[in-house]
């Protein structure tokens, strides 16, 4: 498993062109366990719907619940998951993957903007500032 740092850099520079679907939903997987890692709870093996990442995702939203603002960027993954699986040969196959590839990075990064900063997500866009916020705060007491 790939840290989180590995794993924001990896969504952050990955091409959809050439990155494969399922890379989409193991980085989304990842991001997952580490979060219920660093809360002391073991990550389930079961599946939701076919897909660990939403028994992940539900496992890790007990007990916080702005942590359920992933849950429809957990949905909308798997959903496109499918239809690049089902359907590789459609003529709008890559700007799905390139769908799914966004929804990986958006949840790659929310969780692990999470795990540094509780707060993020309590309020509807406004984890960009909390990180900063964080950022900045850390760089004074330096």
């Amino acid at each position: 498993m790939r840290s989180v740092a590995e794993l924001e850099a990896f969504v952050e520079t990955a091409d959809p062109a050439v990155q494969a679907v399922q890379e989409c939903l193991r980085a989304g997987e990842d991001i997952l366990i580490h979060w219920l890692l660093a809360h002391d709870r073991d990550p389930t093996m079961d599946t939701k719907e076919g897909f660990r990442l939403l028994a992940l995702q539900r496992q890790g939203s007990k007990g916080d619940p702005s942590f359920n603002a992933c849950r429809e960027t957990c949905r909308e993954l798997a959903y496109h998951y499918n239809l690049v699986t089902m359907e590789p040969d459609h003529k709008d196959t890559q700007s799905r993957l390139s769908m799914a590839w966004m929804l990986a990075k958006h949840l790659v990064l929310f969780v692990g903007g999470k795990l540094q900063v509780a707060e993020l997500g309590e309020f509807c866009c406004s984890s960009k500032g909390l990180r900063l916020k964080s950022e900045t705060e850390s760089e004074l007491r330096m």
